[in-house]
């Protein structure tokens, strides 16, 4: 069975190389990507069965150089974009930012232990855990004017010691 798929490879082969040099736009990648099916073919296993194999062999051909045009098309999208992937920041903070965004948390924690409960539960429910100024003043039973100055006095009062102590 090796022998008949090779036999069939090397039979198509010119043909295919034709078949996938208009889809990928170069004969030289369509000579890649004969060969990469090639590979894929001799590898396929030998108990299927396929009842038109050259078909089967023009198809991974096509599948390849579509999926090799896309490749291309997706880096031909950003000219440079190798170089300016290159040039970003890395997402995580450099050892002295985690360390002064350290301070920083634990500078508004104090801060935020040194409010009247009222002032840091409406703070806390507001800016940490999303509620809305309404859902805040039932769950404290006040006005939502009253929870709104609360927030705002948190605020100032952890914006006071945060500056204060950098």
């Amino acid at each position: 069975m090796a022998d008949d798929k090779l036999q069939l490879y090397l039979t198509h082969r010119p043909a295919l190389v034709d078949y996938a040099a208009p889809i990928v736009g170069c004969r030289a990648r369509a000579e890649d990507v004969v060969q990469e099916a090639w590979l894929r073919f001799s590898r396929h296993d030998d108990t299927a069965d396929i009842r038109h194999p050259a078909s089967y062999l023009y198809r991974i051909v096509r599948n390849l150089a579509l999926d090799q045009t896309r490749r291309s098309a997706t880096e031909k999208a950003q000219p440079g974009g190798d170089e300016m992937l290159a040039e970003l920041p890395a997402s995580s903070a450099s050892p002295e930012q985690a360390v002064s965004q350290q301070n920083e948390l634990a500078a508004i924690s104090r801060a935020l232990e040194e409010l009247p409960e009222r002032t840091r539960v409406a703070f806390e429910m507001h800016r940490l855990g999303g509620f809305t100024l309404q859902q805040v003043a039932e769950h404290l039973k006040v006005s939502v004017s009253l929870v709104h100055q609360l927030v705002h006095d948190a605020l100032r009062h952890c914006l006071e010691r945060l500056e204060g102590e950098l």
